[in-house]
């Protein structure tokens, strides 16, 4: 039976979505999640609920114990995992507001633990395949909900993630387009390359909030931008999430 592992935070511990809801503390070897774990049903399915950046958001980017999630996700049985994230637009074509559902991501983080093998025993090489680092069945799942509620979204991209907490200088922002990114975050790497190693089927759903800083026409990105339009969001966010784990099977 399928338990989703939903990693975000926003609106999504109210209660009145998530039924028979207990909290639960849950140690790793790699150290304490970002917050408590919360258990309960939706649409009649067991999930998980964790808060990346804890209950407060207290937790800048780079100090997110992306390994000690997803262990802990692991260890508590989820078998998909289901993200949230804001992100800044890098297309013209991507707006305020537009859900994404990427496919391809750049990791442009250089201080985070990338991953749960530092060191390999004999004959054990753990590397990776990363091809296709979101798994296809739950993004077909996230499209198609996305379909059913007439909501605004793109069904692939590439998204990159920087460091933080800073946002982006217009020459990062231009560059990161000639890459070939489409949008861009804070959180998504190394969590989707941790869920892979486990074996964990992961996909993301993002939310545009800004046009980041590479439009002339634009005000530059601010913090206030983001949660303005996240929050003006967060109710199509949810009722994605609920019409998509009905169908997770």
């Amino acid at each position: 039976m399928a338990k989703i592992g939903i990693i975000g935070g926003s609106g999504l511990e109210d209660p009145d979505i998530l039924k028979n809801a207990k909290e639960i503390k849950v140690g790793t070897p790699f150290g304490e999640p970002g917050s408590s774990l919360l258990i309960g049903k939706i649409e009649n399915k067991d999930v998980v609920l964790l808060s990346r950046h804890g209950r407060e958001h207290t937790i800048p980017p780079t100090q997110v114990n992306n390994r000690a999630n997803i262990y802990a996700l692991k260890e508590l049985g989820c078998t998909h995992l289901v993200t949230t994230t804001a992100c800044g637009s890098l297309r013209e074509e991507i707006g305020r507001g537009d859900f994404v559902f990427p496919d391809q991501f750049i990791d442009f983080t250089r201080h985070r633990k990338i991953t749960f093998f530092e060191k390999f025993n004999e004959g054990d090489l753990k590397h990776v395949p990363m091809a296709d680092p979101f798994d296809n069945n739950l993004r077909e799942i996230l499209i198609d909900s996305a379909k059913l509620l007439q909501l605004k979204h793109h069904s692939a991209g590439t998204i990159i993630t920087i460091e933080g907490p800073r946002f982006s200088t217009r020459a990062e922002s231009r560059m990161f387009r000639i890459w070939g990114a489409d949008v861009i975050n804070m959180s998504i790497a190394p969590e989707v390359i941790l869920a892979n190693e486990l074996g964990i089927p992961y996909a993301t759903i993002a939310i545009s909030t800004d046009y980041d800083s590479w439009k002339d026409d634009e005000e530059p990105v601010s913090w206030e931008e983001v949660l303005k339009v996240f929050n003006r969001n967060v109710k199509n966010v949810i009722r994605l999430i609920i019409k998509a784990i009905s169908k997770i099977d």
